[in-house]
């Protein structure tokens, strides 16, 4: 069974300079963040301590920037531009993933097929998510054949009924924004034949800046003029939602300031307000967490996988259900924060769950 990970790679070059490959620096740079010290940083990655200081020094020179404060008692530290390497590498990550992981995926199953003749695989359609990572990792640890496609929700339960996909990704609040999110799904779900997994239940809300400088509450903090709002892309399920929330609350889209920026996934917006070019942002509370940004909830969704019932037979969707239904996927749920898993692995109808 192949895996292929393809990982984001990029230089960047000053006026004239050559390019600088980033990959080794940041690597130093990440590791001096973590030790404070540019010896136990160059042991931690194997390198010698003169090839450390060279490659910080041939850094420093084409980027015209100090890249490390040291002092004696005070350990060494990374200057606001180092940082700001690490954070663009962390975005750069963050948006591309999707796109990325699902290529890995999609040459795995094409190298099967080929050299081993395998084609039989679970194909799974999703948005980008922490639960939904956990449950991959857990899949590729059992070694299970598994076709990832990151997508939105929608386009997740839209491929279900024209049978692109075995399981397919989607997330619906609790309470008064219920029923109009589940009404969007509803056009592709067959409540006589399709049934639910539950995944998880996870707290959305505004991420702001550490200590909430803006001193930001609420929706309608939103429409102020001195901050600058990031999205989620059209066609999301969060940016469903927070539309649905807007509506209620009664505040227009077009008051809000960056409404039109967007981002492909919950960790390149927090990213994007850790990095301080927007000030608030909406999505899942493990995002906020993972960027060190202050977390405002505002409501609660469940998150589910749909499928035909009559696939609960089939031997490797039973065998990805045993892994929902396992205590080490729960464990692994639990451990993110914002999630719940109470009832993951649950099976049910769309009756049973919706009314």
């Amino acid at each position: 069974m192949y895996k292929v990970h393809i990982k984001p790679h990029w230089e960047i070059a000053y006026d004239n300079e050559a390019p600088l490959d980033t990959a080794n620096l940041l690597t130093l740079l990440t590791a001096i963040q973590q030790s404070g010290s540019i010896a136990q940083a160059a042991q931690q990655i194997r390198y010698s301590y003169r090839h450390a200081w060279g490659l910080l020094r041939d850094a420093e020179r084409i980027f015209g920037n100090r890249l490390i404060d040291s002092g004696r008692g005070r350990g060494t530290t990374l200057t606001p531009f180092a940082n700001k390497l690490l954070w663009a590498d962390r975005l750069v990550a963050a948006r591309l993933s999707p796109t990325l992981d699902s290529l890995a995926s999609e040459l795995e199953i094409e190298l099967g097929k080929t050299v081993e003749g395998k084609s039989e695989t679970v194909r799974l359609n999703a948005s980008h998510g922490f639960a939904v990572a956990a449950l991959l990792g857990k899949i590729n640890e059992a070694r299970l054949p598994v076709e990832v496609r990151y997508r939105h929700s929608t386009d997740a339960v839209a491929a279900l009924s024209r049978q692109e996909c075995d399981l397919a990704g989607f997330h619906v609040p609790l309470g008064e924004f219920e029923r109009p999110a589940i009404a969007t799904y509803a056009k592709w779900l067959n409540k006589r034949s399709d049934c639910l997994i539950h995944l998880a239940v996870r707290n959305q809300g505004l991420f702001v800046a550490p200590g909430n400088p803006k001193n930001v509450q609420s929706l309608a903090d939103l429409t102020r003029g001195d901050l600058r709002f990031v999205n989620r892309e059209a066609g999301s399920g969060t940016r469903m939602l927070l539309e649905l929330m807007l509506s209620g609350a009664g505040i227009a889209r077009k008051k809000i300031n960056g409404f039109e920026n967007t981002e492909f996934t919950h960790s390149a917006v927090a990213a994007f307000i850790a990095s301080g070019m927007a000030d608030v942002g909406f999505g899942v509370q493990t995002a906020s967490q993972r960027f060190g940004l202050e977390f405002i909830p505002l409501v609660r969704e469940r998150y589910f996988f749909a499928l035909p019932a009559a696939s609960l037979h089939d031997p490797l969707i039973r065998a990805v259900i045993d892994i929902l239904q396992s205590d080490a996927f729960r464990a692994a749920v639990n451990n993110l924060a914002g999630y719940d898993a109470t009832d993951t692995g649950k099976i049910q109808t769309l009756k049973e769950a919706f009314g």
